[in-house]
């Protein structure tokens, strides 16, 4: 359990007037979340914040509205939203570390470009991202937002989302076209999505950058729930399409995999 102080104390004098409760409360409900402890019922965030179920309810749907938490099936969690809270939020994870790691031995390696991301509303956010020093390096960094359904990151997340994340998502297509290959409706991304479920892996060749191929593979937690995805970008003039698959994906599984232990 965290150690945050009790809801009638808060470790600090009384009639302080450089403390604001409210302020720390809600502070409170956000560092309850971590290892272990990525998706609480209300009563939990209540446990373990010492704040009254009423006292958490409230704060709890404030993170909700403002985009901050989300609420599924009676259980909360983070959105990566919180990263504009501050770049301290995205030091704290736990598998930051691991994922750092990971993407920089794929990219030792093989020498390509290798990301971790995570989905938020209509974009992919990288919190990981290893490309070896280049004139042509595209310098995207940690933090970077691209368009999910231009991507194979995008792509592998959706798939492992729940059914009206998808639905919603696909309900607000046609989406910008980035180049002729992009996929801007909702039935053909429906199908790129499907497929990505059904193979383990997403291609999305030339769709958001002529040239170029995402490659991307899931990162599950230890319920088997997809919760990232790690992705290489493959310059189309140095590999041919049809043998990316066979090639690449059993290097990002590999990579995947102890990315996913650490959420364990």
């Amino acid at each position: 359990m965290p150690n945050i102080p009790s809801e009638q104390t808060w470790g600090l004098p009384k009639g302080s007037d450089q403390f604001v409760e409210a302020f720390a409360r809600g502070l409170a409900v956000i560092r309850a979340f971590g290892p272990g402890h990525q998706a609480l019922t209300l009563s939990e965030v209540a446990e373990r914040t010492g704040l009254t179920p009423a006292g958490a309810r409230r704060l709890l749907y404030t993170l909700v509205t403002l985009g901050y938490a989300r609420n599924e099936e009676r259980r909360f969690s983070l959105t990566p939203a919180v990263l504009e809270l501050g770049y301290a939020y995205l030091s704290s994870l736990s598998w930051r570390d691991i994922a750092r790691h990971a993407v920089e031995a794929f990219m030792r390696d093989t020498g390509e470009i290798c990301t971790v991301s995570v989905l938020d509303g209509d974009d992919v956010v990288y919190v990981a991202r290893a490309e070896m020093p280049s004139p042509l390096s595209r310098r995207l960094g940690v933090g970077e937002r691209l368009p999910t359904h231009a991507t194979s990151s995008g792509h592998v997340l959706l798939a492992g989302a729940s059914t009206q994340e998808r639905e919603a998502f696909l309900a607000r297509a046609p989406f910008e076209r980035h180049t002729q290959h992009t996929l801007v409706d909702a039935a053909p991304l429906r199908r790129a999505i499907d497929d990505a479920a059904a193979a383990g892996y997403a291609l999305a060749s030339e769709q958001l950058e002529l040239g170029i191929c995402g490659l991307a593979v899931p990162i599950l937690d230890e319920r088997g729930r997809v919760v990232a995805a790690l992705t290489t970008s493959l310059n189309l003039a140095r590999h041919d399409l049809g043998e990316i698959p066979a090639k690449f994906c059993p290097k990002l599984r590999e990579a995947a995999a102890q990315v996913g232990q650490a959420l364990g």
